[in-house]
């Protein structure tokens, strides 16, 4: 009897959790699988297409450039936030008054949103009156103009460095936290050796921070698939179709064309492949057999 109470005491805590998943999840996913075999313009009747749709959208080219610019954005991303995030998290795990204050600012950009980012930086590289074309006349003296978001070989890069800033500290945190969870008995071990500072780094918290390291990398690609706010503010996709990835290719169609029916299906291709991707990640790192790492544990 008391079991069963228990149980019931369970359930309804579950409950809010599982109407809010239910919701704003597993709902607007079947109902994108759904709408992607209408073509609906959102005010007149959904007239049944079929796979028509389907068959529109993987056979279009510009689906397959955004998609591209997206694995494009995943791999390079993840390739320059991984080694400053550690590097910063492992410099501000030391117990110090100097990198706790630092913490303070450092973390600041995650207090704000990413519309409120992209604002920001758009002013900054504003080529007219722009921070960085400020530095470049008046402390460079150069005579060049630095129009990096409106150049179609530099806007790709140039919203990796920013996404690169913006998503940082975040992950800067998970690495700080990880190093500070390292017994210490294994530094104290490497110091009687007289192991360097290089070989206990490679031997004692690279290894002890692989769970981290894979939270993190999981973490970051499939949360570049997701990659739009700041771009839409920035860019807009542009110039030309150079930074138009498919979470953007997705809004524009679906909410700038008022194309339901293929944004419907551009949405549920984003979401088989970050379910594909979370798979191999989860199969291949290892994800699924992380164990505790703290002693005695």
């Amino acid at each position: 009897m008391l079991f069963k109470r228990l149980n019931l005491k369970l359930f309804l805590l579950l409950v809010p959790a599982l109407v809010f998943f239910f919701a704003f999840i597993i709902y607007p996913v079947f109902d994108a699988v759904y709408t992607s075999f209408f073509q609906s313009d959102g005010l007149s009747k959904p007239v049944w297409v079929g796979f028509a749709n389907w068959t529109s959208e993987l056979s279009s080219p510009t689906i397959y450039h955004a998609l591209g610019l997206t694995l494009l954005v995943m791999v390079l991303s993840w390739a320059v936030q991984t080694p400053l995030s550690l590097v910063i998290g492992l410099f501000l795990s030391r117990e110090s008054r100097f990198t706790t204050v630092l913490s303070i600012f450092y973390f600041t950009p995650l207090l704000f949103s990413a519309a409120a980012l992209g604002i920001a930086w758009s002013y900054i590289l504003n080529p007219n009156f722009g921070l960085v074309q400020a530095v470049i006349t008046n402390i460079l003296h150069l005579h060049y103009v630095a129009d990096l978001l409106g150049n179609t070989h530099a806007v790709l890069f140039t919203l990796i460095v920013i996404i690169a800033w913006e998503f940082i500290p975040f992950h800067t945190l998970l690495y700080q936290s990880g190093a500070r969870a390292i017994p210490v008995s294994l530094y104290e071990a490497a110091q009687l050796d007289g192991v360097t500072s290089w070989t206990r780094l490679w031997h004692i918290t690279i290894p002890q921070l692989k769970n981290t390291i894979v939270t993190s990398s999981v973490i970051m690609l499939t949360g570049s698939l997701t990659y739009f706010d700041i771009i839409f503010v920035l860019t807009n996709g542009g110039p030309g179709d150079s930074s138009d990835v498919i979470a953007l290719e997705m809004y524009k169609t679906a909410f700038q064309q008022y194309q339901f029916g293929p944004g419907s299906t551009i949405a549920v291709t984003m979401t088989v492949f970050g379910l594909l991707l979370s798979l191999v990640l989860v199969k291949t790192t290892g994800f699924s057999r992380m164990e505790s790492q703290m002693e005695g544990a």
